[in-house]
């Protein structure tokens, strides 16, 4: 397939990386052109390009800018686009970085803000794992323990095929549903960066509390800067678990 990576931070760089190494062809873009990201298309087997030549002919389109971004990419970014391409969402929302968004703050589920901004249906994926752990904990399939990561969207064949890609990626993938039930996998949430399993995720799903997840996520977030410098990868999945009610571990 051919895949655009639009955004190639630590969640996009390994995908971009992953999916390249499983003979997709990979295109990679970001704000500042295709010149700023020569090397590093080199290093991860893709080809650099300016955003639109990321969409163009793509069969699959990855968004995983942070969220203040998205209103910020050109308005016709998808409009010759072919209508079967498949675009998923990565991001959160996340106050302390992102600029306020009040139809978000009200709120909207980000997804569909995020489709919304778009001009077409996305999928929502890899927004539920931190990079450290889809970096280093990818698995084979049938592996004891292979985390699990929810895909929520309302096209089934586009869910499908995110589907495949992340159980490529080293995944165990997991239908949440439509895309105005992917609030139960944002910031907050039991399912949210806590490496769950295939056996524990749905009732994490189930468990979420609209209500309660802004200050879960403020909560854990403020915990996480302040101890970043000397928690590891392990420790921040423990410290995000701590804070969802049922047990220290988020009742996982």
């Amino acid at each position: 397939m051919k895949i655009g990576m639009i955004g190639v931070g630590k969640i996009g760089g390994t995908l971009a990386a992953r999916y390249a190494a499983a003979g997709h062809e990979v295109t990679i873009a970001n704000s500042r052109g295709a010149d700023s990201l020569t090397d590093l298309a080199s290093q991860l087997g893709a080809r650099a390009g300016s955003i639109a030549q990321a969409v163009d002919g793509a069969d699959v389109v990855f968004v995983s800018i942070p969220f203040q971004g998205i209103a910020a990419l050109p308005d016709d970014l998808f409009a010759k686009a072919d209508e079967e391409l498949v675009i998923v969402d990565t991001g959160n929302y996340m106050p302390f970085r992102d600029r306020a968004i009040e139809d978000v703050e009200a709120p909207e589920v980000e997804s569909l803000w995020v489709s919304h901004h778009l001009g077409r249906p996305v999928i929502k994926a890899y927004n539920s794992i931190m990079a450290e752990s889809l970096l280093d904990e990818a698995r084979p399939a049938g592996t004891p323990g292979r985390i699990a990561l929810p895909v929520a969207g309302d096209d089934f064949r586009a869910k499908r095929i995110a589907m495949d890609l992340v159980e490529l990626s080293g995944f165990d993938p997991y239908d949440a549903g439509p895309l105005e039930q992917s609030w139960r996998q944002q910031p907050g949430t039991p399912a949210y960066c806590t490496d769950l399993t295939l056996a524990d995720l749905p009732n994490a799903l189930a468990r979420a509390d609209r209500s309660t997840a802004p200050a879960i996520r403020d909560a854990f977030t403020k915990e996480l800067l302040e101890s970043w410098d000397t928690a590891g990868p392990g420790d921040r999945v423990k410290i995000i678990r701590s804070h969802q009610p049922g047990s220290e571990t988020g009742g996982a």
